[in-house]
């Protein structure tokens, strides 16, 4: 068997790779001697139970098990504590994934009938789904994601049979391909569904977010967020990870920090929160999929990072101690365990910290323990999905190391099985089960202000959904004094989601005791400051509001605000708190427009006497805003502002600068050449920048000199002449600027600059101006990193978008290729059409080298 798996590392490495997931050049040694790797046979349910290592004060009680559910991957308790889950019975049938297309998917409801805390009714909601990928309960039915489709599916008859179903989405998958159907990257595919305080439905894995108002769906861009899971903590701040990345959160409601396009890469959505990815299993893992790489496992053969981080969980119930609220749990079923963070308030944000020291909170030594999803239930518990199954890595991407991991321990046989355990404190009873479709509107509302978020979720879903006008009083009532801060919060979107706020209840509540609840209030007034000026007034009473949560919402409202004195709070906002980044960053993002005057009235006020370094980034960052905007006058204003005394010292005149050259980030090697911003007439600011003694002062203006020109500047090259678009050609690129900005914009954004985190930039790239035939297969097929984009490297997984036609390929080509001063060749449909029936058999992503050999 050793001789089998060195021979098949000594063919990869030398190109000849047998599987779809080898990589040319990597040799493929099994790192753990065999006799240290124990078997992995299918355990019963009670052996299953033995393998866990928990931590002290728990237990786990097994829910539901095979036969009674079959490879779970979601599950959502409804009003009544059934028990809807999803069941993905097509992936990975057999170790080359024969058969994923067959339509064996289901949606199944089970009900504990005696009482006993298991399981013990099956119903068949739905079944005959292909690879079904999420569900959520809504509006008395069931939202269904069977990509590329997601479907609102109903009983109407009360036989809890799906009777009734329509499409809310027919892109519901980022890599879908039509020529694949459901066999479209598996690993890459939206998910979640989750809904949030704010009543709108969000996904990972997917760029929009679902709303239904009395009956009707709404659909709204919103970014990129993780790969499988997400989840919100009580405040509404969601939550989401990817592979090696094992948490990320948004500090911000991502609608604010794209709505001005000169403000590239502002901080608060997508943030890092962790410092340490180690993972501590109980077993050794050899099957990983890279588990042949120097650093994958650890000497001892255990996972020494996180490899398939998914589905984050933050706890919110009631069962456990009261040290565990708010805690984030991880899955990482490639090591058999979950993960809990503890988190740090750190000003408007949160750091991650490892509750454990060398050790998780949950950790198995049954190989095919894979648990996948996490929820809180409604008896407070943490309820843990596990798949149960023994290949965890869809085909595409299996290596020929794995596949010898997976035949020598059997993982491919005995498919079919699942559990969902809970984990249950041992210094508390679970708590009752609900029966909250009965329940009277003002039971519900009092529900609003249970301990558990499950029960407060859920009882402000039923209100919106049933908008009952008999219950309006005790809801304005709760969210302007209710004993509890969450009632009160989750009383003032419930007010949101039926459009029965008032004047009266916001006014109270933007003033209210807990910062939060102000901060809510200020973000749900947002539609009403136009016409009530009373509003307004109560806003800006709250510029010197102490908490951090509240300044930053306060903040990030007062941008939607167009009159002076809004700006004149900004201000005041601005040079308290210039130091934030995250405040820093929300001032700037609601001035569009208004950068330039904003930052003159700064240098004229006295409040930036004895500047620090949080005032110059925030001078910096309204310059790069103002030279970003590339409008003639303005820039000229910007530099007389540099080179005038109202600079207000050396420290200020350069941050002015080094914004200006922001704008121009570093190139590699051989990179396209910096586009400059034409002006009328040579800008006397410069010439007095470049005489200035201040250090470091005419180094800075030479580098400005090299992104503006003016007639007849020595040495500047004329400009390109370029061809303009036919007609045919500039529909392409009206067509493919609408569909980039559906796609693509999530996560490169819309001014095409990236996102720090999450994708590389696209503007005056080599890539993006460089040979058409790269970027075809790229959209193809996607793209697996590292790769180098202007200097830097990018470690990513850019998914294919296979789904669209060649026509619209070729749009979307053509507008990157044609945008953002670009003057690159137009991509003919034809070209696209020639490169997919070239790489038709292709099915993984590419890599950078694979690329650059194509000229």
């Amino acid at each position: 068997m050793w001789f089998r798996v060195l021979l098949l590392g000594i063919l990869v490495g030398s190109g000849a790779g047998a599987q779809e997931g080898d990589r040319t050049g990597e040799e493929q040694r099994s790192l753990v001697p065999r006799e240290l790797i124990p078997p992995a046979p299918p355990l019963s349910p009670e052996e299953a139970l033995k393998s866990f290592r928990l931590q002290p004060g728990f237990r786990v009680e097994c829910v539901a098990a095979d036969p009674l559910v079959q490879n779970p991957i979601q599950i959502a308790f409804d009003p009544d504590g059934r028990l809807w889950v999803l069941e993905m019975r097509g992936y990975m049938p057999n170790i080359d994934g024969r058969g994923e297309l067959e339509k064996s998917g289901d949606v199944v409801v089970l009900e504990d009938t005696d009482g006993d805390g298991r399981m013990d009714k099956r119903t068949v909601f739905l079944d005959g789904l292909v690879m079904p990928r999420a569900l959520a309960l809504v509006r008395g039915g069931v939202l269904v994601a069977e990509p590329p489709n997601l479907w609102f599916c109903r009983d109407t008859n009360g036989d809890l049979k799906c009777d009734e179903k329509s499409a809310v989405a027919s892109d519901y998958a980022i890599e879908a391909d039509p020529k694949l159907g459901a066999r479209a990257n598996h690993e890459h595919t939206a998910n979640g569904l989750l809904r949030n305080l704010d009543n709108w439905i969000y996904s990972a894995n997917y760029t929009a977010r679902f709303r239904n108002t009395d009956g009707f769906w709404q659909r709204e861009p919103t970014i990129y967020r993780g790969q499988w899971g997400i989840s919100q903590d009580d405040f509404g701040r969601l939550f989401y990870n990817s592979n090696e990345d094992p948490l990320r959160a948004d500090f911000v409601p991502s609608h604010y920090l794209v709505r001005n396009p000169h403000h590239r890469n502002p901080a608060g959505v997508n943030v890092k929160l962790y410092d340490d990815r180690a993972v501590w299993p109980s077993r050794v893992n050899p099957g990983v999929n890279r588990g042949y790489r120097p650093g994958q496992l650890r000497p001892d053969g255990t996972l020494a990072t996180f490899t398939a981080a998914c589905a984050p969980l933050v706890y919110r119930g009631d069962d456990f101690p009261r040290e565990f609220e708010g805690n984030v749990f991880v899955c990482e079923p490639s090591a058999n365990l979950i993960k809990r963070y503890v988190l740090e308030d750190q000003g408007v944000g949160f750091k991650a910290k490892n509750a454990y020291d060398r050790a998780e909170f949950l950790a198995s030594t049954d190989e095919r323990f894979r648990p996948v999803n996490l929820n809180n239930g409604p008896d407070g518990c943490l309820y843990l999905v596990d798949m149960y199954h023994g290949i965890l890595e869809h085909h595409l991407y299996v290596t020929s190391y794995l596949r010898q991991q997976i035949l020598d321990r059997g993982l491919d046989k005995h498919s079919g099985l699942g559990r969902i355990y809970r984990v249950v404190s041992e210094s508390k009873a679970p708590g009752p089960r609900p029966h909250l479709s009965r329940a009277r509107p003002e039971e519900l509302v009092e529900c609003l202000s249970h301990p558990n978020g499950w029960w407060r979720d859920t009882a402000q879903r039923l209100l919106v959904e049933g908008n009952d006008p008999s219950v309006v009083a005790a809801l304005k009532q709760l969210a302007v004094s209710g004993a509890s801060p969450l009632g009160r919060l989750h009383a003032l979107w419930t007010l949101e989601g039926t459009r029965q706020l008032d004047l009266a209840v916001l006014k109270k509540a933007i003033s209210d005791a807990h910062p939060k609840v102000r901060a809510a209030a200020m973000r749900i007034s947002e539609p009403l400051l136009k016409n009530q000026a009373e509003l307004v007034d109560e806003l800006l009473r709250h510029v010197d509001d102490p908490a951090p949560e509240a300044q930053l919402q306060l903040a990030l409202t007062l941008g939607e605000i167009r009159e002076p004195r809004a700006e004149q709070a900004l201000a005041q906002i601005a040079l308290r708190n210039a130091g934030d980044i995250y405040l820093r960053d929300a001032i700037v993002s609601g001035l569009e427009g208004r950068e330039l005057e904003f930052l003159e009235g700064l240098l004229r006020g006295s409040g930036l006497a004895g500047t620090n370094a949080g005032a110059e980034k925030l001078l910096g960052a309204l310059a790069e805003c103002v030279f970003t905007e590339v409008n003639p006058d303005r820039v000229n204003r910007l530099l007389d502002l540099a080179a005038s005394g109202l600079a207000g010292g050396d420290g200020q005149r350069a941050a002015l600068l080094d914004g200006i050259i922001n704008t121009a980030p570093p190139r590699a090697k051989g990179s396209a050449k910096i586009k400059p911003v034409h002006l009328k007439a040579e800008p006397g600011a410069l010439a007095v920048l470049a005489r200035s003694e201040a250090k470091g002062i005419q180094e800075r203006a030479k580098k400005i000199a090299d992104l503006i020109i003016w007639p007849g500047k020595l040495g500047a090259e004329p400009e390109a002449n370029v061809r303009p678009l036919s007609a045919e050609e500039q529909k392409w690129f009206e067509q493919g600027k609408e569909l980039f900005l559906v796609s693509c914009g999530a996560c490169h954004q819309p001014h095409g600059m990236g996102q720090e985190g999450l994708a590389p930039p696209l503007v005056d790239t080599d890539w993006v101006l460089g040979p058409p035939q790269r970027m075809v297969r790229i959209v193809l097929h996607g793209l697996h990193g590292p790769v180098n984009v202007k200097g830097r490297t990018y470690q990513l997984d850019m998914p294919a978008l296979g789904v669209f036609d060649d026509d619209q390929i070729a749009g979307i080509l053509t507008y990157v290729r044609r945008e953002w001063g670009h003057t690159a060749t137009p991509v003919e449909p034809e070209l696209v059409k020639k490169i997919r029936a070239e790489t038709e058999k292709r099915e993984e992503a590419w890599t950078e080298a694979e690329l650059m050999k194509i000229p």
